[in-house]
């Protein structure tokens, strides 16, 4: 179903009252609502007992109460969806209300595609229904995008517009898997503040991304070969043209010290007698850092003849 530019939706952008600086800890109620009929939409009734909407609703809320250690979502009595809405709509916890909306997403993404995508008494396709759900992130200046089966956090649309979503689309490619793997739990790291995790792992996406065009370019490298090396048989094979390396010092330097450098100093090393912590700004800087940088080897890989 299309999302309608009512005249209050309309009169609010006139008058500057949406959001130009995203929240992350705020699912306001209409957010949420909106949410449910999405999921309305696109899993069907469970109320009505169509086989494939009755084992989408029943995995969410078994999944759920497993993981939450539970019986039931809710002592209200009724229907999966029903259980599920009802939780969700009184959740406190942010972090909980994040756990919903990834894990139904990924029932959509992933689960519903198996009944040729999609399910008896849906109204909704599957990437209509993900299209919305980012509509209604932004909608409400909520920072959260649901890409690549993940819940991602977005500190800016523009940098996640042009630079994280593309590089998660190239690394979709099988040969970018473990890069795909590692740069989406940076993202989960970086989310839960867990940042020097997430340095640790835009370090190995970084270097998983490297040894993929070296093998997908049969390039001799060596699993053990540190970011520093696997850059050198990146450049010595032409990734970067002749003529552009010479113009490209201070590229060099970034790929070279930059995700390798911050992370070493920060969270590589034992932190002898003083904790060290690394600040959201440093964390957001080399995630940010990583995604361009991903981006860049991947299109120039692809530009090589």
């Amino acid at each position: 179903m299309a999302i309608f530019e009512l005249f209050s939706k309309r009169q609010k952008i006139l008058r500057g009252q949406v959001a130009d600086v995203y929240q992350y800890n705020d699912f306001p109620n209409p957010f949420r609502v909106q949410v449910i009929h999405i999921w309305d939409d696109v899993l069907g009734d469970d109320g009505n007992y169509h086989d494939e909407s009755k084992a989408a609703y029943e995995f969410i809320h078994k999944t759920l109460c497993r993981e939450y250690g539970l019986f039931r979502l809710t002592d209200k009595q009724g229907s999966y969806s029903e259980q599920i809405g009802n939780f969700f709509l009184n959740l406190n916890e942010s972090e909980k209300v994040l756990d919903m909306i990834e894990l139904s997403f990924k029932v959509v993404d992933n689960y519903i595609r198996s009944f040729e995508g999609v399910v008896r008494g849906a109204k909704m396709l599957p990437n209509d229904a993900i299209i919305e759900l980012n509509q209604r992130f932004n909608e409400h200046g909520i920072g959260y995008q649901f890409e690549s089966g993940e819940i991602i956090r977005m500190d800016s649309k523009l940098v996640h517009t042009e630079i994280v979503k593309p590089a998660l689309s190239f690394l979709h490619e099988k040969i970018y898997a473990g890069a795909n793997d590692e740069f989406l739990r940076a993202h989960e790291h970086y989310r839960h503040k867990r940042y020097k995790e997430c340095l640790n792992e835009c370090l190995k996406a970084f270097e998983s991304m490297m040894k993929a065009v070296c093998k997908k370019r049969r390039w001799k490298y060596s699993e053990t070969d540190t970011a520093k090396t696997l850059l050198d048989i990146c450049l010595k094979n032409g990734l970067i043209e002749p003529f552009w390396q010479s113009h490209f010092t201070g590229l060099r330097a970034t790929l070279e010290s930059g995700i390798p450098t911050v992370r070493n100093k920060t969270s590589g090393h034992g932190q002898g007698t003083d904790l060290t912590t690394v600040p959201p700004s440093v964390a957001s800087y080399v995630l940010h850092l990583t995604a361009t940088i991903l981006l860049f080897l991947a299109n120039a890989e692809k530009d090589l003849s």
